[in-house]
């Protein structure tokens, strides 16, 4: 039977959100959004305050990651990355201790992409870069819908391996420990995405908060 098929239409970001701070950042901190992008990079995000101080300049959001209490930051770019954003993620970073990094942006150059990779390498586990692109979607006149595309997450099993002590490799229990993990989080993960999931660790122990 044949049927009929609607257009799928991207629509520009700042169609919808004229302003980062008053639009967007406001957007992106209801619950109901951060829900969404927790579900996309598997970190339970609760908000703890928007336009946070950091000296004379602002992070757009402060958070914390539920279970953990670890501090998480947000910044927002409707435009392509530039240096300029980049030197304020590690500076809103260093200036709240935070572990998990988040910046989110219209479009991704190749030379913020490898520093964001080359970030995640050369940084101990406990410190995670995310660099993701969200993007507007409608089919014909819907309300737009939004997408978040991971360009950036961490490598978690070398992050393991490189911050082990003592010879840097870690033991075969301890990887069958980090495999377990990674394996339950996706299976649990498949099978039911409203339970929060925090990042494996090469340990005999795994918190769930539900």
């Amino acid at each position: 039977m044949k049927k009929n098929l609607s257009k799928l239409n991207k629509v520009e970001l700042r169609d919808v959100w004229g302003h980062e701070e008053f639009d967007f950042s406001n957007w992106l901190a209801q619950e109901e959004n951060l829900d969404a992008l927790s579900e996309e990079i598997g970190v339970a995000i609760k908000l703890v305050k928007t336009e946070a101080n950091v000296g004379k300049y602002s992070v757009d959001i402060l958070a914390e990651e539920e279970l953990s209490g670890r501090k998480i930051i947000i910044e927002n770019q409707l435009e392509d990355t530039n240096h300029d954003h980049l030197g304020k993620i590690i500076t809103y970073a260093s200036g709240y201790d935070a572990e998990i990094i988040i910046w989110i942006v219209k479009d991704v150059r190749e030379e913020h992409q490898k520093a964001i990779e080359w970030l995640n390498e050369h940084t101990d586990e406990n410190i995670s870069f995310f660099l993701i692109r969200i993007e507007l979607w409608q089919i014909e006149n819907s309300n737009p819908a939004p997408k978040f595309e991971i360009m950036v997450s961490p490598n978690e099993w070398a992050k393991a391996i490189k911050t082990n002590p003592g010879n840097g490799v870690l033991t075969e229990t301890k990887l069958k420990q980090l495999e377990f993990w990674n394996k339950f989080k996706n299976y649990v993960q498949e099978k039911d995405r409203r339970i929060r999931l925090r990042t494996p660790r090469p340990q005999h122990w795994y918190d769930v908060s539900i």
